[in-house]
């Protein structure tokens, strides 16, 4: 959890500057949607993304 905190606040807090609560909350819930949940490699999955895992689940399963 750590880790994703000092990544949000690295390279989204610190870059940016919100006009509004409603751009801010806009840019965090990108920020976990695509890039924590989508891109982000995950140690708890042998450090690949969950696309790349969900991939190669689909292809073990179709074997």
């Amino acid at each position: 959890m750590e880790s994703v905190l000092g990544s949000l606040k690295a390279e989204l807090v610190h870059r940016a500057r919100f006009r509004s609560r409603r751009e801010a909350k806009a840019a965090l819930f990108d920020f976990i949607a695509i890039f924590c949940n989508r891109q982000r490699r995950h140690s708890s999955i042998g450090c690949r993304t969950p696309g790349q895992t969900r991939i190669d689940m689909a292809a073990a399963m179709a074997a």
